[in-house]
């Protein structure tokens, strides 16, 4: 085992959680509710890690949290369908159970905002989940929120209405079949404003935008969740280069998956 999962196994809970609820909310794309007291610990923008409930699958799954109710302690994971893996989590109904380790990652930085304060959240198809937990925390301060999210097209569109709750919203489409025609960066480009912060979670194209557009910004934040593999330290699939070192480099799994900007190389 990697010397690290080691050191970390300390503090990610162990747990079998209940599932609550699933639904499909986009083609291929579901929302899984899950009841347990790891939920008292969770942060935004931090993810589970999911065993599948088949033992021909050993390797766990990390999903993204996107929003978390510790009142009921219930969080709620958006995920796609992209393997066997995840089609199984698909099949799963109210009532039965998933071996869940978490939570794990470095999550945003939501301190120091307030009502005087504006963001800016980006996020691009299933990399938006993990911003609602952000924009209902900074909401629930007060904080003013602008969010620009992008998708494919108009069938892939999740979390719109959701979002809409907590501030103004723009969303683009690359056919232009819903919202504003091109990606995000159409829409930031023209926005005239100075913001406190940036949160973002996207495809790598996006959040190479995200870098390179707010890379001297002091509080601008990148979620890199799509570079993870096996999301336990293991793998090296996530590795990234730091500027200005040719020995120095961060995983996603175990230093992020947020980085401020400027501080990863993103090709």
């Amino acid at each position: 085992m990697n010397p690290n999962c080691k050191k970390r196994m300390g503090v990610i809970r162990l747990e079998v959680m209940r599932v609550v609820s699933q639904e499909e909310i986009a083609p291929a794309i579901f929302e899984l509710v899950l009841e347990g007291e790891m939920v008292e610990a969770m942060k935004a923008g931090q993810f589970l890690h999911l065993r599948v409930p088949d033992d021909a699958h050993l390797l766990r799954r990390p999903i993204s949290i996107s929003s978390i109710d510790k009142a009921n302690n219930q969080c709620h994971l958006i995920y796609r369908v992209e393997g066997s893996g995840t089609a199984i989590f698909s099949r799963l109904k109210a009532d039965d159970f998933l071996d869940v380790m978490g939570p794990q990652g470095n999550g945003f930085n939501l301190s120091d905002l307030n009502a005087d304060s504006h963001v800016l959240l980006v996020g691009g198809g299933i990399g938006v989940p993990p911003l609602v937990e952000v924009a209902k925390q900074l909401h629930e301060r007060g904080v003013e929120i602008t969010t620009v999210l992008g998708f494919a097209t108009k069938d892939a569109v999740i979390l719109e209405d959701e979002l809409a709750k907590y501030g103004q919203v723009y969303v683009t489409t690359d056919d232009g079949s819903h919202g504003i025609k091109g990606n995000v960066s159409v829409v930031i480009n023209e926005i005239d404003t100075e913001f406190d912060a940036i949160y973002s979670c996207g495809a790598p194209g996006m959040m190479k935008y995200i870098n390179q557009t707010f890379h001297d910004h002091p509080r601008a934040y990148l979620s890199l969740e799509s570079r993870m593999a096996c999301g336990m330290g293991a793998c090296y699939a996530c590795v990234l280069k730091v500027p200005d070192s040719e020995t120095v480099s961060q995983r996603v799994c175990e230093d992020g998956p947020v980085f401020k900007t400027g501080t990863v190389v993103l090709l």
